[in-house]
C-alpha cells in the first residue's frame, strides 16, 4: 500500500474534533449511493417496459407485413410462396384487416376486426397462446346444415377487455356491423352479421384487448364481399432486429404496387418514445449523483483546511505536490467508490424484487400505483441489462473523480512555511 493511500484512508476516520467533517463524509457517500441505485431502478423499469411492450407487440404483430398500394391482393397464395423463399422469413399467412362496430344489446364498440386463416397464422402470431377460451380452429366454417336445419352462426373471438365492456361471453351472440355496406337508391346501408363468440384472449396489453376481434378468413372475405382477396401478407422472420434489411429486399424484388413495413416502422413512435424516456431519466437522475459530488468536494475542502498542518509537514518531509493531490484525490475517490458500491448492491437488490416490493406497497396503502389502462401492461416488469449497471456504476466513480480535483490541487499548492508561520 502506497503512503498516499494509507494517509488518505486515516483522513476518513472520524476523530473527536472533526465529527462534523465525518457526518458531512457519511451523508457524500449516502448521496453517491441514493443515486446510483435510482438509476439503476429506474432504467430497469424502462428496460423492462420496454422488453414487455415489444414481446406484446410482437407476439400480436406479425415481423415484417405486405401490402399493395390499392386494393387487395388477388394472387396471395403464389406471393406467399415466394415471399417464404426470401432469406430469413420463417413462415408467412394471409390476413383481412378492416374497421366494424361490434353491438350487442345497448352496447357499442368500434373495434378492428381481422380475417386470419387458422391453419398458418400460428406459425406467424401468438394468438393462438393468448386464448383464455376457445381455440382457433372454432373461427373455422362448420360443415353446411341438413335441410330444414339453421345454419350455425360464424365464430368470433375477442379481447377480454372488449368482453368486459360489451358485456359478452363465450357463446353470446353479438351483431358485426360494416359501415361499407351494401349501396342501395336511398343510399349506404351498413352490412349487419351475427356471430357467435367462441373464444376470448388476453395479451396483456389493454389497447389490444379492448379494440381487437378475430374471424376466419372465408368469412371475413364474405361479410366484407372481398371475394378470394386477403388485406395483405404477415411474415415470421428469424431474426427480429435485422426486418430492416428484408423490408428494403421485398420492396426492391416486388416492386410497385406492393410495398413492405416491419414491426419497428409500424410501432415506431411508441418505440422512439420509450427510448426518449430512457435517455432523459438516466440524465436527470445523473444530477442526484452531481450534487452528492459537489458534497465530495466539500468534504476535501474541509479536511484540506483542517490538515493544513499535516500537509505542511508532509511538504517539509519531502513530499511532492503530486503526491498531496494524489492523497486527497484518493480520498475523494474512496468516498465515490463506496457510494458507487452500495449503490450497486442496494439497486439490484430492489430491481430484482420489484414486483413484489410494489405489490407489499399496494396492499398496505390500498392505492394502485400501476394501472394497466394507462401503461397497457398488466404487471410491473423489470429487466436489469449488465451494460446498463456497468454505464452508471463508471459513470459515478468518474464524476466523484472530477469532484476532486479542484480540492485535491488547492491542498498541493499550499505553501509550508505559511502553514507553519505560527505553529
Amino acid at each position: 500500500m502506497s503512503y498516499e493511500l494509507f494517509i488518505g484512508l486515516r483522513y476518513l476516520k472520524a476523530k473527536r474534533k472533526s465529527t462534523f467533517i465525518s457526518i458531512i463524509t457519511f451523508i457524500s457517500t449516502a448521496g453517491v449511493a441514493l443515486g446510483v441505485m435510482a438509476l439503476i431502478i429506474v432504467l430497469a423499469v424502462m428496460t423492462g417496459f420496454e422488453e414487455d411492450l415489444k414481446e406484446k407487440i410482437l407476439g400480436t404483430n406479425a415481423h415484417v407485413v405486405v401490402l399493395k398500394s390499392s386494393g387487395g391482393i388477388e394472387n396471395y397464395p403464389s406471393l406467399m410462396d415466394r415471399l417464404k423463399r426470401e432469406n430469413g422469413v420463417v413462415a408467412a399467412t394471409p390476413f383481412i384487416y378492416s374497421q366494424v362496430m361490434l353491438s350487442t344489446g345497448n352496447n357499442v364498440s368500434g373495434v378492428v376486426l381481422r380475417g386470419i386463416d387458422t391453419k398458418t397464422d400460428p406459425l406467424v402470431t401468438n394468438l393462438h397462446r393468448s386464448l383464455v377460451e376457445g381455440k382457433l380452429g372454432d373461427l373455422d366454417r362448420a360443415p353446411l346444415p341438413l335441410a330444414g336445419q339453421e345454419a350455425p352462426k360464424p365464430g368470433i373471438i375477442i379481447g377480454k377487455e372488449l368482453s368486459r365492456n360489451l358485456n359478452i361471453y363465450t357463446g353470446d351472440t353479438i351483431n358485426v356491423i360494416s359501415p361499407l355496406g351494401n349501396i342501395t337508391p336511398l343510399g349506404m346501408i351498413p352490412k349487419m352479421k351475427q356471430f357467435r363468440v367462441v373464444g376470448t384472449f388476453n395479451t396483456g396489453m389493454f389497447e389490444y384487448d379492448s379494440t381487437l376481434a378475430y374471424v376466419g378468413l372465408a368469412e371475413a372475405q364474405e361479410f366484407l364481399s372481398l371475394g378470394d382477396v386477403v388485406t395483405g401478407i404477415q411474415l415470421r422472420v428469424a431474426d427480429v432486429y435485422r426486418t430492416g434489411e428484408m423490408v428494403q429486399r421485398i420492396n426492391k424484388g416486388l416492386g410497385f404496387p406492393y410495398h413492405a413495413r416491419d414491426w419497428m416502422q409500424m410501432n415506431k413512435n411508441i418505440l422512439f418514445a420509450l427510448k426518449t424516456e430512457k435517455m432523459v431519466m438516466f440524465i436527470i437522475l445523473t444530477l442526484i449523483v452531481l450534487v452528492a459530488a459537489f458534497g465530495i468536494a466539500s468534504t476535501l475542502f474541509m479536511v484540506v483546511l483542517e490538515k493544513t498542518k499535516d500537509i505542511a509537514i508532509l511538504k517539509s518531509m519531502g513530499a511532492s505536490g503530486r503526491s498531496i493531490m494524489k492523497i486527497f484525490v484518493l480520498e475523494g475517490l474512496i468516498i465515490g467508490i463506496a457510494g458507487t458500491t452500495i449503490g450497486v448492491a442496494s439497486g439490484l437488490l430492489v430491481a430484482f424484487n420489484l414486483e413484489p416490493i410494489v405489490g407489499g406497497i399496494q396492499k398496505l396503502t390500498g392505492f394502485e400505483l400501476f394501472s394497466k389502462d394507462v401503461y397497457y401492461l398488466d404487471h410491473f416488469p423489470s429487466k436489469v441489462v449488465l451494460s446498463d449497471v456497468a454505464l452508471i456504476s463508471v459513470t459515478a466513480v468518474i464524476i466523484s473523480l472530477v469532484a476532486t480535483l479542484y480540492p485535491s490541487w488547492q491542498a498541493s499548492r499550499l505553501p509550508p512555511a505559511e502553514a507553519l508561520r505560527y505553529e
